[in-house]
């Protein structure tokens, strides 16, 4: 049986704690970021107010809860 380990990182444009898998930012196509930070790249790639990026995330929130 093949254990996985819990790898805590920090996102470079944020600050925040993180365990799940990161996401590759569009700004460079290198940088690993958060899953958040990643939601509002893709978000603000298509025009969406950073006022709705957050009530966006603010849902994935409480749905994986």
């Amino acid at each position: 049986m093949k254990t996985e380990t819990l790898r805590i990182r920090i996102c470079p444009k944020c600050g925040a704690r993180y365990a799940r898998t990161p996401a590759l930012s569009r700004e460079d196509n290198q940088t690993l970021i958060c899953p958040d930070c990643g939601t509002r790249e893709a978000l603000a790639s298509m025009g969406v107010s950073k006022e709705e990026q957050e009530e966006i995330i603010e849902t994935i929130h409480r749905s994986i809860r």
